[in-house]
């Protein structure tokens, strides 16, 4: 068939307009940015950070040009994005020292935190670098203003003045500048050291690993107890002690903590009699940051699973989604997965659809090797897990009926970098 003029001029006009709005026969825009984190073999090499374009259509993932881009630290293992997706917030853990912070004479390298700003396409341009007051930072969050960045780091400086017998760790508090996502060091108004001078940092536990923000306090999760230490979140981005006497949850091994706000996860890999692959903990927060255990609570991993490393609300707070390192499954001994359990109206755990216990069900779901962590898209449609053994990213459509997982349309599996750690996901906004 033969196109008049008329004909060929308009559709050329719709191929133009597809074209500049970023749209193929394939796909649709643009509807996020992704930026993967990516530990290299050689630790003395900066790490990277790959950048993805999210599409619409599909969920697929396209690399953003100039990716990927330098981590400007070793090491980098937490990422955080600015409500409104203009500054990105890289967490560079370093190299522990051995029996203290990096700095003595040949031991360990500092961590700090890398700043960039977000260019169109998702590309990220450096900005400075700063450091935390305590020693090789592993986690950060931003609270839901976008106005104060918590950063936990491993050990708390020791000095004279104010010294550190027990290996504890600490969150160093900073103030985001609106305008230019700078950082400006937020001191302690509590406690001050021997020398009456307010401290930079504000202690917990001892070997922290993880944090969640929930009902305005703040979680900090120790591994050397596997207890739990609460701050309420004051004004000006103030941390205040609610108790000197840190939270006792029963765990075994504490891998994460997470919550959207409401109800606070937490990921017990280690096993039990009647849950060899683990349990889930699951709390409401209480008067003073307390922690109340939800009727039902906690609950044991599915069938087959082994070693949660983290869990990840959906948007709309109807799932929770655990991810799961190895198996308990002899048939297929090198699988990692992901768990899905529904929540309830009470706020109780059950285990989703499609759970089953042969060796091959529908939930848990296949991931790739080592999963890390795990992100939902904004317009809730798409799953993405980066996995640190394979230096994948995973992609998964959410049925947002069940809440179960399927692959993309064309792809499901996409190239990260070195050994892939967080990740993290923002509204396109340019």
């Amino acid at each position: 068939m033969k196109l008049n003029r008329f004909s060929r001029v308009s559709l050329a006009l719709a191929v133009s307009v597809a074209m500049a709005l970023g749209m193929t026969a394939c796909g649709g825009g643009t509807i996020a940015y992704l930026w993967v984190l990516g530990t290299q073999t050689d630790q003395t090499q900066p790490g990277q950070i790959v950048g993805f374009k999210v599409d619409d259509y599909t969920g697929n993932l396209t690399q953003v040009i100039g990716s990927p881009f330098s981590s400007n630290g070793i090491n980098p293992v937490s990422i955080v994005i600015k409500p409104g997706g203009r500054f990105v917030y890289v967490i560079n853990s370093g190299i522990p020292a051995a029996g203290g912070c990096p700095g003595t004479p040949g031991t360990g390298t500092p961590g700090n935190i890398s700043i960039y700003t977000v260019g169109v396409g998702g590309g990220l341009t450096f900005q400075t670098s700063v450091f935390s007051q305590g020693c090789n930072p592993v986690w950060a969050m931003m609270d839901f203003s976008g106005n104060y960045l918590y950063v936990l780091d491993s050990l708390y400086p020791a000095t004279d003045a104010y010294k550190n017998d027990n290996g504890y760790g600490d969150i160093t508090v900073f103030a985001v500048d609106p305008n230019s996502g700078r950082l400006t060091l937020v001191p302690n108004q509590q406690i001050k050291d021997e020398n009456q001078t307010q401290l930079p940092f504000f202690p917990v536990g001892a070997k922290p690993v993880r944090m969640a923000l929930a009902g305005g306090c703040i979680f900090t999760v120790s591994g050397a107890d596997q207890t739990i230490f609460p701050y309420g979140v004051g004004v000006g981005g103030q941390l205040n002690l609610q108790t000197t006497s840190p939270i006792v949850t029963g765990a075994g091994n504490i891998t994460s903590i997470n919550s959207t706000g409401g109800p606070v996860y937490i990921t017990d890999a280690a096993p039990t009699a009647d849950s060899p692959g683990g349990r889930i903990l699951y709390y409401t927060t209480g008067t003073n940051c307390t922690l109340n255990t939800v009727t039902g609570g906690p609950v044991n991993n599915l069938p087959l699973t082994a070693n949660p490393s983290y869990a990840m609300v959906d948007n709309n707070s109807r799932w929770l989604y655990i991810l799961n390192g190895f198996t308990t499954d002899s048939q297929n001994p090198n699988t990692s997965s992901i768990s899905l359990f529904t929540i309830n109206t009470n706020g109780q755990l059950q285990a989703g659809a499609g759970a089953g216990t042969g060796s091959n069900p529908n939930n848990p779901y296949a991931v790739g090797a080592g999963p890390y962590c795990a992100v939902e898209d904004p317009s809730r449609q798409y799953m993405f897990v980066s996995n640190n053994f394979d230096g994948t990213v995973t992609g998964r459509r959410i049925n947002n009926g069940t809440g179960e997982l399927t692959g993309l349309q064309h792809n499901s599996t996409f190239q990260a970098t070195g050994h892939a750690t967080c990740l993290a996901i923002s509204s396109a906004v340019n």
